[in-house]
């Protein structure tokens, strides 16, 4: 029988503190009755993550930013303290305070930070990190990669350790936004930003979504990834594990770094090897290593299709 290793859970939760302008849930607050449902929602797979028996790793990746709730921050504090829980992660947005952390088994957390210029300052968030720096909290920390942004994104890296890695996400809202002087510009700051500009071909191919790695909603329900809508169990069943096949990817292409990442053609386990969860390469900070790393990564040329 099949057992995942990943687990990436998305409760109900749906708001957020920030209002980004690329993102549909920017400031988006819900009520205290929904938020009620979110945080039961939440307990229940924290006591289900505690009734497993085998080595797993838990990535919460919110619509909105979760870190901000105390019930968040308790099961972190709570699935750091379980002992087949290897590693806990998080997509954030970092604007929360940190004194919670001191709770956590901190050698198992992780965090995936996003720097929004515009909603906080560069100073204020390079001072969260020194944070997270003297705790010992690993983490990774990137930027939509706007133009406008740029100019940020140099700042940030400049003023972050060189041990910190700082990812690109490509902006896709607009065909042919980057020129080759654009993508050399952006892999100065993150060698592997290329990694992220192509839209994968992925019908029929192998993948360890569904497998290895899987996600669970607020109820429960079991999907291969976040990007293919049907589902294929529900983990609070007895049978749940019966679901889990390896078995080919059934979308036409896959083009965000949560998905891709686990297409076995990529060979990017590799490439994140003990930081696949929280965006942090196993070469970092030897940068030229990394740049000719992903390089390997990538089948065939990038640049014919983003120019």
């Amino acid at each position: 029988m099949v057992l995942p290793s990943t687990i990436l859970y998305r409760g109900p939760l749906s708001s957020c503190n920030y209002g980004c302008g690329y993102c549909p849930f920017a400031k988006r607050k819900e009520s205290k009755a929904e938020l009620a449902v979110d945080r039961a929602a939440l307990e229940r797979f924290v006591r289900w993550v505690g009734e497993q028996r085998h080595a797993l790793r838990v990535f919460f990746t919110p619509w909105g930013e979760a870190l901000v709730r105390r019930w968040y921050q308790e099961a972190f504090v709570s699935l750091s303290a379980m002992e087949h829980v290897e590693r806990v992660c998080a997509q954030t947005n970092l604007s929360w305070r940190q004194a919670w952390l001191d709770r956590c088994q901190l050698d198992r957390v992780a965090l995936w930070c996003t720097f929004h210029p515009g909603e906080t300052q560069l100073e204020r968030f390079v001072e969260r990190c020194r944070s997270l720096d003297a705790r010992g909290v690993r983490y990774s920390v990137g930027v939509v990669a706007t133009h406008e942004h740029y100019a940020h994104a140099v700042a940030l890296r400049e003023a972050l350790a060189d041990t910190v890695y700082v990812w690109a996400n490509a902006y896709r809202r607009e065909a042919g936004y980057y020129t080759r002087e654009d993508v050399a510009k952006w892999e100065a700051i993150d060698p592997l930003f290329a990694l992220n500009l192509k839209e994968y071909p992925s019908l029929g191919r192998p993948c360890r979504a569904g497998s290895d790695a899987i996600t669970i909603d607020g109820d429960g329900t079991i999907r291969r990834c976040h990007f293919i809508d049907a589902p294929i169990g529900n983990a609070y069943e007895p049978d749940w594990a019966r679901a889990l096949v390896d078995a080919p990817c059934s979308n036409r292409s896959c083009r965000c770094h949560i998905g891709y990442v686990h297409m076995d053609e990529l060979g990017l386990y590799d490439v994140f090897a003990g930081g696949l969860l929280e965006r942090v390469p196993k070469l970092w900070p030897a940068r030229d290593a990394l740049l000719t790393e992903g390089h390997k990564a990538r089948p065939g040329r990038l640049l014919s299709v983003i120019v």
